[in-house]
């Protein structure tokens, strides 16, 4: 399947997503809310046959707090890039995508830990670099770290 048939598709699943031209890879931003039921779509229907997703990462842009997943099908040899954002910069939520993407349970724990995006319905959310107790999130443009002078403002 080529980009513009996989824009097609997407259109019809998710009618509010935004393209990006000029990219290798189809790169698509949805809300959060249309995000599951594509990723569940692009994952279950033969025609796309996204079955492993082998990236997924944190993004602090501007105001927003974003993901960036991206997927590829290992037979039909396609990939797509998907994005969203949190709504909320304060208390960041996304649905996690673990029941979709058993590999995607680290990348969401390293995005927590590091962005504090809480993905919703990941079955043991939990810091992995940073000790429970530490303050903020290091990788947020906004972090100060007063011990060791980090300002990344």
């Amino acid at each position: 399947m080529d980009n513009a048939q996989l824009k097609e598709l997407v259109t019809g699943i998710a009618p509010d997503a935004s393209f990006e031209d000029g990219r290798q890879f189809l790169t698509v931003t949805v809300s959060p809310a249309q995000l599951h039921p594509l990723l569940k779509s692009l994952k279950e229907n033969p025609e796309t046959n996204f079955d492993f997703m082998f990236c997924i990462s944190g993004v602090d842009i501007q105001d927003k707090l974003m993901v960036v997943y991206h997927l590829e099908s290992t037979n039909l040899k396609h990939q797509i890039v998907l994005k969203t954002a949190a709504t909320d910069r304060e208390k960041p939520e996304l649905d996690s995508v673990v029941d979709l993407y058993k590999g995607a349970e680290l990348h969401e724990n390293e995005i927590f830990d590091l962005f504090g995006i809480v993905f919703k319905g990941h079955p043991n959310l939990r810091r992995m670099f940073m000790p429970d107790d530490w303050k903020g999130f290091p990788l947020r443009k906004d972090y100060i770290d007063e011990v060791n002078i980090v300002d990344l403002n």
